[in-house]
């Protein structure tokens, strides 16, 4: 019997983790541990879980030392997800940021260097955003790192610091650039589940400067068997890597709010647009094709289906997302002091 320490596994990407690895290994015990801020919630976790002798959930933060040296003491395998998020967010309240993306992530690292006898791999969940705007047709995990608002500053921090871990100490640690994720269970302050919304409410979907900026996409749940693929694979091929996922294909935002608009029946929304987002990234297209030659990984879900699989959730789950509403726009302070709703 395996066990996994997932930290943030009760946000996004977290908890859909924790749902794939609990549906697809009854014989792991998962421990996750959660701070339950605005973007996490119980609700996300597995239903029958907490009735489980094979799942642990523990409501604390990653800048506690004690709760994650405890927990990292009983684990074979870290995946490290706990992270504030939002590039929007990041802009009006920065400080949080630094303190959970990057001392969380030393106060983890610490802890599987004290365990590094016990612990098998350790998974670092890092971001795209580290690279800035795209400097060539697609983006390898040599693109030069170049952040371009506090949250991916933050993020950039973490991602170096796990690396000196590695180079310092050998802790056995691979780090993961995923871009852009999407699916269920995303907080309505992320694009694409606030446009869904705001399809299925009547609301106009507000989109920054001209919605020319271009995201590649991933479905959550490819992501989900990326990870399943390196904790179940030849560590020694990957312990040390940096490992984009992503999809290959860019998206506009303008093309996103119409591709919804087109899913969902009767959609009278109306596109209005903002300004542009201060430290806006123009464009982000991955080169995974090191996650496809170390791990036998493309993702499976094109944007079109795992669009339509996102929207069905959206639009069968309102008790979910309904406490959410009032989030999905954040005030910020521009450059040139203009207050904006983002």
């Amino acid at each position: 019997m395996k066990t996994v320490l997932i930290t943030g596994g009760a946000g996004f990407i977290g908890s859909n983790f924790v749902h794939h690895l609990y549906d697809k290994y009854p014989d792991y015990r998962l421990i996750v541990l959660d701070a339950l801020t605005y973007a996490g919630s119980v609700h996300n976790l597995p239903e029958g879980g907490f009735d489980s002798n094979r799942f642990e959930f523990w409501h604390g933060n990653v800048l506690n030392a004690d709760i994650v040296d405890s927990l990292v003491s009983r684990s074979d395998m870290v995946v490290h997800f706990a992270a504030e998020s939002h590039v929007t967010r990041s802009i009006f309240d920065n400080r949080q940021f630094v303190e959970t993306d990057v001392l969380g992530t030393q106060v983890v690292a610490n802890s599987v260097l004290r365990y590094r006898d016990r612990i098998q791999l350790f998974i670092h969940i890092s971001t795209s955003e580290v690279y800035g705007s795209a400097l060539s047709p697609v983006m390898d995990e040599s693109h030069p790192l170049n952040p371009m608002s506090p949250y991916a500053a933050a993020k950039c921090g973490a991602d170096r610091l796990v690396y000196s871990y590695w180079q310092t100490y050998r802790i056995p640690t691979v780090i993961v650039r995923p871009f852009n994720n999407y699916g269920p269970r995303q907080h309505l302050e992320k694009v694409i589940p606030r446009f869904i919304t705001s399809c299925l409410l009547g609301e106009p979907l507000t989109v920054h400067g001209d919605g020319s900026a271009r995201r590649d996409f991933l479905f959550v749940q490819d992501h989900c068997e990326a990870l399943d693929r390196l904790l179940h694979g030849d560590i020694d091929k990957y312990c040390g890597e940096v490992i984009n996922l992503g999809s290959g294909v860019d998206m506009s935002v303008l093309e996103i709010a119409h591709a919804i608009r087109e899913l969902i029946p009767h959609c009278q929304s109306e596109i209005q647009t903002v300004g542009e987002r201060p430290g806006q990234v123009f464009r982000h297209t991955a080169d995974s094709s090191k996650a496809a030659a170390l791990l036998d990984w493309t993702p499976a879900t094109s944007f079109a289906d795992g669009l339509a699989k996102t929207v069905a959730w959206y639009r069968d789950n309102p008790d979910w997302w309904e406490n959410q509403r009032w989030m999905r726009h954040i005030p910020i302070i521009t450059a040139s002091g203009k207050r904006e709703m983002h």
